[in-house]
């Protein structure tokens, strides 16, 4: 019963609307095609018309030009011949696009008034036709007939007198042009009229669609209500739930107040909210766990979850909190909580906002890496070390909160961080077992970047990074070379480099401190130790208390009283203490 009386009341709702919008639509129909009519012949017509005599004007002028060009030629000593042949093909090239253009513009007038369905001026139009003619005919005809004449004076050399003619055939021509502007302003002035008949035209039909239109609505509103209340109610309501739902207010349901097919909708249409609410509850409890990126790419791309993972190049960082033992001995579970989430909180917000994957928090320590699928391969490095230069820069403001957190003055041991990153070819995929797996990255890339996180503790340094990511990051960030060291389970040599800033940004100090440490370097590897150390010194004048110049200058004195073997490279051994 409830379909049949549901289909009965939109067939006949569809029905009557039909009716109404086929009757708008041919009046609209009609008055758009007399408009659309009027439009036409002001743009077919009246516009070029009044072109061709614009254009009129323009030969006038050419053609007096080319004039002027072969009287200039037959006045030069020899005469010359080539410059006058070509300027006379112009002249009388030019006096055949006057007649052209006339023509034109007349027959273009004769159109308009000859056509009865627009309603024209055809009393102006036909006196400048006729003006046009008499123009173009009388006037031009006496100019021709003076140029003639100095034409044939300009032949015979008589300069005298082509210059008396000139005089003549200027006043000739303009004349000519003033009578041409007259036209073309009357000509102007029916171009305007015509397209003000337009604008009314236009103006009336929409009028009239318009009232058609909203009496057409107002029936149709009408009808609606009286036929299809019991239906549009209920629709209004699911279509406001819906919008509920897509601005993701999910907190809220529609009432059922209908036993047919709208009220089952909307009993599914709740159902629907509940599920939708719990599984925003499921993903957002999820997403503090793991990635949202990881999370979408694992459900979008099942691919992502194969177990067999894919070699990548990759840039891996390590961030940890220096001081954490010391600092934990002293403060309760409660305060070290609190600590620990303030620091990685701090810590995770550059690399979220640089487009990183935080992989796991292990102890105080963050690792997080960059590369594909989720950014682009030539982006990673750039994006890694403007990470590390944020959370580098949130420090002061960490060491600031902290006692604040824990309510004390302050707190036993001075707060810092040590990063080290690491750019090179790494697996990633699903790692793990059958009862539990995690999206990550593996490698000799991973252990590199571990590695020189701890290495800051030997250089006194903030943040290390592999020669890989400084070579691929070099447009964007400062860096100086600090050492080549050999990793633990490693043979060969890595050059490592500190970030001092982005580029560009260094200080007149860093730049000395970055001249100097390079010098005291270049003389380390040389067993110039007098030299190196005397550059490490410089270096410590721009910048007093550079850590990693005070490991120099340390590793240079012990050297001095035990040099190293002949066959020495340079290179140190992290596992040096």
């Amino acid at each position: 019963m409830f379909q049949k009386s549901i289909r009965q009341k939109i067939i006949g709702i569809a029905a009557g609307l039909i009716i109404l919008a086929v009757i708008t639509s041919v009046l609209s129909i009609v008055l758009t095609g007399r408009v659309g009519h009027l439009l036409d012949e002001v743009t077919n017509r009246y516009i070029p018309a009044y072109g061709h005599l614009v254009r009129v004007n323009v030969r006038l002028l050419d053609r007096s030009l080319a004039l002027r060009r072969m009287i200039i030629a037959k006045m030069e000593t020899p005469p010359d011949e080539a410059s006058y042949t070509a300027s006379l093909k112009s002249f009388e090239e030019t006096d055949s696009d006057i007649d052209h253009e006339a023509t034109a513009a007349h027959r273009l007038i004769v159109a308009i008034i000859d056509d009865a369905r627009t309603p024209s001026d055809r009393a102006a139009l036909a006196r400048i036709d006729y003006r046009i003619d008499t123009v173009v005919n009388d006037l031009r005809s006496r100019l021709n007939e003076q140029i003639a004449l100095l034409r044939r004076e300009l032949d015979a050399h008589e300069f005298v007198e082509v210059r008396r003619i000139l005089s003549s055939v200027d006043a000739l021509r303009d004349e000519l042009n003033t009578k041409i502007n007259d036209v073309r302003a009357d000509m102007l002035g029916q171009v305007c009229e015509s397209a003000k008949t337009v604008i009314r035209s236009q103006r009336r039909a929409i009028l009239i669609s318009a009232v058609v239109t909203a009496v057409a609505a107002l029936l149709g509103f009408a009808f609606s209500i009286l036929v299809g209340g019991g239906i549009t109610r209920p629709i209004l309501r699911l279509l406001e739930g819906t919008r509920e739902v897509e601005a993701g207010r999910l907190d809220g349901s529609i009432s059922v107040t209908t036993r047919d097919e709208i009220g089952e909708l909307s009993a599914a249409f709740n159902r629907m909210i509940e599920t939708l609410r719990r599984n925003a509850q499921v993903r957002e409890t999820y997403g503090r766990y793991i990635d949202p990126r990881i999370a979408e790419g694992l459900l979008e791309q099942p691919a992502l979850a194969a177990t067999e993972g894919q070699r990548r190049v990759m840039t891996v960082m390590f961030c940890d909190m220096r001081g954490f033992t010391t600092l934990s001995e002293g403060v309760t579970p409660q305060g070290l909580v609190k600590i620990m989430n303030l620091y990685f909180s701090t810590m995770s917000e550059p690399i979220h906002a640089h487009r990183g994957i935080i992989d796991k928090y292990i102890g105080d320590a963050i690792m997080a890496y960059w590369g594909p699928p989720f950014i682009a391969e030539a982006d990673q490095t750039d994006l890694a070390c403007l990470a590390a230069i944020g959370m580098i820069g949130r420090v002061p403001k960490l060491c600031k909160e902290l006692p604040e957190l824990l309510g004390v003055r302050r707190i036993s041991t001075e707060c810092d961080i040590r990063i080290g990153i690491a750019t090179g070819e790494a697996l990633v995929g699903s790692i793990g077992s059958e009862f539990r797996m995690s999206y990550t990255v593996m490698g000799d890339t991973v252990n590199l970047a571990a590695r020189l996180e701890r290495a800051n503790k030997i250089y006194g340094s903030r943040c290390l990074i592999s020669e890989a990511t400084a070579v691929a990051s070099g447009a964007t960030i400062e860096v100086r070379e600090i050492d080549r060291v050999v990793v633990v389970g490693q043979t060969k040599p890595q050059v490592v480099f500190e970030i001092m800033g982005r580029k560009g940004e260094l200080t007149t100090e860093q730049m000395q401190l970055q001249t100097r440490y390079a010098e005291g370097l270049a003389a380390y590897r040389e067993r110039r130790w007098d030299d190196a150390q005397n550059a490490f010194t410089a270096a410590l004048e721009a910048i007093p208390g550079d850590h990693p110049s005070m490991t120099f200058a340390r590793r240079i004195s012990c050297l001095k009283q035990k040099p190293p073997p002949a066959d020495w490279d340079g290179s140190w051994h992290l596992e040096h203490k």
